[in-house]
């Protein structure tokens, strides 16, 4: 017995050794894969290769291990994204690079012009017109042409469509889905309590159309949106406002060359000939295969190095993200958290070297309890240190609220904002239930204490307390935009009842200071800070965990395939509908405002 104990014992021994000299030895492996300098290299006469499929997103989100391995298995990532700070400062550094001859703009992919929204795309529009200033071209080349890929596409000195493709230039639309039929034929009762006559995010569950306020508001936002993308494209191609419009009610959809005569593409021709223009442009020879180019977010990565080598200060100024559904609590990766995000602000502003904040905010709102609890946070930190505000592709409801005390506000003009108002949205079951034989009974000791269950309708006398506890949030939320915003009680009651309002017209009636993007925020910050030139950019949160840059460089494919792009899948008509009601949907789960009062925007305005 004492034998088998020590060979028992030696064996274990032996085991943990190996095994912890296997874990250590994986470890030093894994960081030193992560660790290694894989920095692309720029050849001369490169093409800089824009996949206009890879979704910009305000920050890199962190994906998760279990994504990462499953991504490296299959060796496919579906869900490439590339932060918009990255696209912007590459497609700069390219314009100064006298290694980058051109840029080419690849809209083939299945979902391009879907990855972001048009304030989104404004800014990157405004990149590559600073490139194309500069004496270098851009060419760009789609079979099928829709208005977001066309918006960035329309920049291009030269324009190419396939001959067997189309161009869609039909104008924007917003369709809304309406739940209410559902919701009565399978017993699930709403009942809700707002303020304002504009604040629609509840219309999806109570009617069955728009309601004459909502679609008076979507009308303006559309108008504001589709008059700045008449002008930007039009500018571009020579076409004035009313010759785009005319080109949208008269053909809408233009074969090759219809497109070709209305002067919106400048070729017809197939993607091998467009390989043999950008093959001379490279010096390259014909026999060649390709042209010599390196991609986006492989450039991205150069001119992240070489920016983190030339501007180096002890001067920091924070990019701080606020991007996505605000709720209570710490919220997931695609979420803002209230607590999670003030506690990143207050350690910001405990922070000496930090000195100046650009929250930037792409956000439809949520929980208005957290809402509160960030802005409470930026208000502190404006004491003791400029917070300058740049808004997205949407910073509406919530995300205005915590926007509104900054020292000054910047949007573009087709950010969607304010919406300036409250709801709470109170759902039952008890019809559902019954009809199929279940039923409750309740004890209490007090009137109220089951109001908040679902197994019945709330009475009139419950609906009064919510709707009291609404009106006092609203009554908050615009007495704070009428002390931040320097602007009269009466005013604000005018601007706000939840309606929603472009950038263009929020900077009319004083609800945004400027014009302008991110850049243009962190340069106002710089300036209001008094640092010169004299700083350096600092952004919450960090892009990717270690762990997950490990298994990103550990799995990875060679840098510089560039000409082989994974596509992410396309959803058929059918599909997509019945995504965007479970993305609806989803929406309720994230609903945990402790009072359940909500500041959001409509739950699916969407524009395309």
């Amino acid at each position: 017995m004492r034998d088998f104990f020590k060979h028992t014992f030696a064996t274990v021994l032996g085991l943990l050794i190996f095994f912890g000299l296997g874990t250590g030895g994986l470890i030093l492996m894994l960081i030193s894969a992560a660790t290694k300098d894989t920095v692309p290299q720029v050849k001369d006469k490169s093409v800089l290769v824009f996949d206009m499929s890879v979704r910009i997103t305000d920050t890199n989100p962190s994906s998760g291990t279990g994504n990462l391995i499953q991504k490296a298995v299959s060796g496919q990532d579906n869900d490439e994204t590339i932060a918009l700070r990255n696209v912007l400062d590459a497609i700069d550094m390219a314009t100064k690079d006298k290694r980058i001859v051109a840029i080419y703009l690849d809209a083939c992919g299945e979902t391009a012009g879907k990855v972001a929204g048009f304030a989104t795309l404004k800014e990157v529009r405004q990149a590559l017109e600073r490139f194309k200033a500069a004496g270098k071209k851009i060419i760009a080349y789609n079979v099928d042409w829709d208005e977001p890929t066309y918006y960035l596409g329309s920049v291009a000195d030269t324009i190419v469509i396939h001959p067997m493709g189309m161009m869609e230039m039909n104008g924007l639309r917003s369709e809304t889905m309406f739940l209410t039929g559902a919701l009565e034929k399978y017993g699930v009762g709403v009942q809700v309590i707002r303020v304002g006559k504009y604040k629609s995010a509840v219309e999806p569950f109570v009617l069955k159309q728009l309601s004459p306020e909502n679609r008076a508001q979507v009308q303006r936002l559309l108008g504001d949106i589709w008059g700045e993308f008449r002008a930007s494209v039009g500018k571009s191609r020579k076409l004035t406002p009313q010759q785009m419009q005319a080109i949208a009610d008269n053909q809408g959809l233009l074969q090759p060359e219809q497109a070709r005569q209305s002067r919106l593409v400048d070729k017809v021709a197939y993607f091998d000939q467009v390989v043999s223009d950008l093959k001379q442009l490279t010096g390259n020879d014909k026999k060649d295969k390709f042209f010599r180019q390196i991609s986006l977010s492989n450039y991205a990565k150069v001119a992240e190095k070489s920016l983190s080598q030339k501007r180096q200060s002890q001067n920091k100024i924070a990019v701080v993200y606020a991007d996505g559904e605000i709720v209570s609590g710490e919220g997931s990766v695609k979420q803002v958290g209230g607590d999670r995000l003030a506690r990143q602000l207050r350690r910001i502003r405990l922070d000496d070297d930090v000195k100046a904040v650009v929250l930037r905010v792409n956000s439809p709102g949520g929980s208005a309890t957290a809402s509160e609890v960030i802005q409470r946070e930026v208000r502190l930190t404006r004491q003791k240190k400029p917070v300058v505000v740049s808004m997205g592709d949407v910073a509406a409801s919530g995300g205005y609220w915590i926007s509104t005390y900054a020292n000054r506000i910047f949007a573009e003009p087709n950010t969607i904002t304010g919406s300036i108002g409250v709801f709470g949205l109170l759902m039952n079951v008890q019809k559902l239930a019954n009809d199929n034989g279940i039923t409750w009974d309740v004890v209490k000791t007090g009137r109220y204490a089951d109001s908040q269950t679902i197994s019945r309708p709330k009475t009139p006398q419950e609906l009064a307390i919510y709707q009291g506890s609404v009106n006092r949030i609203y009554y908050q939320f615009v007495g704070k935009v009428a002390e931040s915003r320097k602007l009269s009680q009466n005013k604000v009651q005018e601007i706000a009842q939840g309606r929603v309002w472009s950038g263009l017209a929020a900077k009319k009636i004083g609800l945004v200071d400027d014009i302008g993007g991110i850049d243009s925020a962190i340069n106002y910050a710089a300036k209001v800070a008094k640092l010169d030139n004299d700083w350096e950019l600092e952004q919450y949160p960090n892009s990717r965990s270690l762990e997950e840059r490990l298994l990103k460089n550990l799995f990875s494919s060679k840098i510089g395939a560039s000409e082989n792009f994974s596509k992410p899948k396309q959803f058929d008509p059918l599909t997509l509908t019945y995504e965007r009601l479970r993305e609806d949907l989803s929406i309720l789960g994230t609903m945990n405002d402790p009072l359940d009062v909500y500041a959001r925007l409509p739950f699916n305005l969407r524009i395309d």
